[in-house]
């Protein structure tokens, strides 16, 4: 029996969090093997017989969709209950460059509930869903890429969902979610998304997406997305992603935390992030910026190579937000920012309300970190838009090449101590 731990705000680390049991292929009912159904990697589409084979376990009472070694190409893929995804090694899924073959659904995406295209992967309502293996789930997401830069080129105020593009994987309104082991890799957007998820594990995923050269990097390739969830566990991941690694969502607008004006935003809560390395993102850690409450964030024992911020708080104007009991520790590698926090204007829109709604960070604390940066201490402020309080900086051992500054008067009630700034 392992020693209590305590989240931030003193709610227990339970057992769960702890203990993590590989899925077990023997568990999950009858196997569908592809190749025992007609479903060869001969370079065809086939999303409709592969959707039927899910179909049928699901009749039949649940089971699992064996991918073998081969490339199989499919467009859009719907999990019932009791089904399951599991690729053996050398098993590649690819998706579809072509995103007519992606259904157009009431969705979640980007901070609202909206008529947008599915995943690659989706699973709503599946509890107990368990994606395993060692195989790759591929979103062939190049084309898609550079169709967007293009679109950026010509028209510089173009979104990100004007250029359309799948999901890889998207799982919403389960409990009980375990994906581990497998390769998530050139998703065409985020690389996972999972929306009102209770006890949610995450564990040795391998997720990239291309960051260069310019013309064929991922746009907004998030590694992981976490959307209205609670007790979820990130552990042993690699990421390398053309954007945030692990990215706190929830909601925006000016009434996102209003539930009659802003249907289906929520909060994130007791989320552990352990044991990962981090290759190139532009955060480790993000909260928003479509995000509303977070609560309980924990990131501990990471190295990273090439992240431009280990911690970015994106204060969105147009949103009221509350980031509350962040913990950040036991951290080492490099990055362009240890800690992040400004204004987020992208898309800003008050929708006519009248007033900027104030948002708020607090506890935030940092510990236990061995840190090569640019820059330490990037915090702008701004008291008409957000209040800092309550933040604890300890036992740092810190590099920073461009600039060592360190305002503590920004933050209201800072305690710092052992802080070593090179």
């Amino acid at each position: 029996m392992s020693a209590k731990e305590y989240f931030p705000d003193g709610q227990e680390i339970t057992e769960w969090f702890h203990e993590v049991k590989p899925v077990k292929l023997e568990d999950l009912g009858k196997q569908y093997l592809l190749t025992d159904h007609g479903i060869f990697a001969d370079g065809r589409l086939h999303t409709h017989e592969i959707q039927a084979l899910i179909d049928t376990a699901a009749e039949r009472g649940g089971g699992v969709i064996v991918v073998p070694a081969g490339v199989y190409l499919t467009g859009g893929l719907y999990f019932r209950p009791g089904t399951h995804l599991h690729l053996r090694e050398g098993a590649v899924l690819q998706g579809s460059d072509f995103i007519g073959d992606y259904r157009l659904d009431t969705t979640r995406i980007e901070g609202e509930t909206c008529l947008y295209f599915g995943a690659l992967i989706n699973a709503d309502g599946v509890d107990g869903f368990t994606i395993s293996g060692q195989g790759t789930i591929d979103g062939n997401g190049l084309r898609y890429h550079q169709a967007f830069w293009l679109r950026r080129q010509w028209n510089r105020k173009c979104l990100n969902k004007d250029e359309q593009r799948p999901r890889l994987l998207y799982v919403s309104n389960s409990n009980d979610v375990q994906i581990e082991g497998v390769r998530l890799q050139n998703s065409p957007y985020w690389t996972t998304h999972f929306y009102r998820c209770n006890r949610l594990k995450l564990v040795g995923l391998k997720i990239y997406s291309l960051d260069k050269p310019d013309d064929s990097k991922g746009p907004s390739t998030d590694a992981i997305d976490l959307d209205v969830v609670k007790d979820v566990l990130i552990r042993d991941c690699y990421m390398s992603v053309n954007d945030d690694a692990v990215s706190m969502k929830g909601g925006k607008g000016p009434w996102a935390d209003n539930p009659e004006k802003s249907v289906g935003n929520g909060m994130n809560e007791n989320v552990l992030i352990e044991n990962c390395t981090y290759g190139f993102c532009h955060s480790c850690l993000t909260m928003g910026s479509e995000s509303v409450h977070n609560r309980n964030i924990v990131m501990r024992n990471i190295h990273v190579t090439d992240a431009f911020n280990l911690l970015w708080l994106k204060m969105r104007p147009d949103t009221p937000q509350l980031y509350e009991y962040i913990t950040v520790e036991r951290c080492e590698g490099d990055v362009h920012n240890f800690i992040y926090l400004r204004p987020w204007t992208q898309f800003y829109d008050l929708k006519n309300r009248p007033d900027v709604p104030m948002s708020y960070a607090d506890h935030i604390r940092m510990a236990d970190c061995k840190i090569q940066c640019n820059q330490f201490f990037n915090v702008t402020p701004q008291p008409d838009q957000y209040k800092l309080s309550n933040f604890i900086f300890r036992d740092l051992e810190i590099t920073a090449l461009k600039d060592a500054s360190f305002n503590t008067s920004l933050v209201e009630h800072f305690e710092h101590s052992n802080v070593n700034i090179k």
